[in-house]
């Protein structure tokens, strides 16, 4: 999220201010400081389904104040700027970004954050009560008509990719533990350990397979991409393919395993609930088999 957040500030058609981008892109490099967006309310669901925000920005005396609810603020502890999407109380209202300072009074982090999977995200619930921002903050604010939507431009391509390489990463992890497993696991009857048996040896050669196909995809789209080339069309088929193939994977690994894989004494039965929460990702399978299918049949 944080890098996707460095894409669009990057990214030409970025309306902000160019001191305010400045300070944001510098203040939350190293350090361990973390930018993010803060896009999807309990009421609205995903903003990439469509829907305009509950949260409003009220206007003061030299500045806006923001009241609302955000959900799934991943990275909040380390968060230096949070990018606070919100409507303005205006007749003909607004909707945009107002940038929101880490540490500012008005707001603060409810601790919701209890998952399945992907844990260590702190992806916890912000609450602004009245948080005062300066007037230059209100970064990208724009007609409803003209709102720029959620994950277009260059967030297109980076947001399936990036979001893409966490979970093949998860799956790596996962395949890294079980032959380190296997090749340690000697039953009495046996004698030898399971990384012998052909059976182990043909499922870990599927899982091969499958981050073998993840890796090439991830590498050839992001280096096209760097040179320029159209792939943001098939950013999301890319996604879905490596995402399904991370979880088939684990899954392979579990099933190999057995009961052990679902202990909490072994990483894998981690891995496993954190390799899952790819499916919730946006953009979703639905949405983007939608889409690619409708561009294939019109092609």
């Amino acid at each position: 999220m944080h890098l996707i957040a460095h894409v669009e500030l990057r990214s030409p058609h970025n309306r902000w201010p160019a001191e305010r981008r400045k300070d944001v892109q510098l203040s939350s490099l190293g350090d361990g400081a973390l930018v993010n967006t803060l896009r999807v309310e309990p009421d609205l669901g995903s903003p990439a389904r469509g829907g305009l925000p509950a949260t409003t920005a009220h206007q003061r005396a030299g500045g806006w104040a923001l009241r609302g609810h955000k959900t799934y603020t991943t990275g909040i502890p380390r968060l230096r700027w949070l990018l606070v999407w919100a409507r303005t109380d205006e007749p003909g209202p607004r909707v945009g970004t107002f940038l929101v300072p880490a540490g500012i009074g008005g707001y603060r982090v409810e601790r919701t954050w209890d998952h399945l999977g992907m844990r260590a995200t702190r992806s916890d619930d912000v609450i602004f009560d009245d948080v005062r921002v300066p007037a230059d903050h209100a970064v990208d604010v724009r007609p409803v008509g003209e709102q720029a939507g959620p994950h277009q431009g260059a967030t297109s391509l980076w947001n399936p990719l990036l979001v893409s390489a966490i979970y093949d990463g998860v799956a790596h992890a996962a395949r890294d533990w079980l032959v380190g497993y296997l090749n340690e696991r000697t039953h009495a009857n046996l004698g030898k350990p399971l990384a012998s048996l052909p059976r182990f040896q043909s499922a870990v050669g599927q899982i091969e397979a499958l981050l073998l196909t993840n890796r090439c995809l991830l590498a050839e789209t992001a280096r096209n991409a760097d040179h320029g080339l159209p792939v943001t069309s098939r950013a999301g088929l890319v996604k879905h393919t490596v995402t399904n193939n991370a979880i088939r994977a684990v899954e392979l690994g579990v099933s190999l395993v057995g009961n052990p894989g679902l202990s909490r004494a072994n990483p894998i039965e981690r891995h496993y609930r954190d390799v899952l929460c790819s499916r919730i990702h946006t953009p979703q399978d639905d949405t983007i088999l939608t889409v690619s299918g409708t561009a294939a049949l019109e092609r």
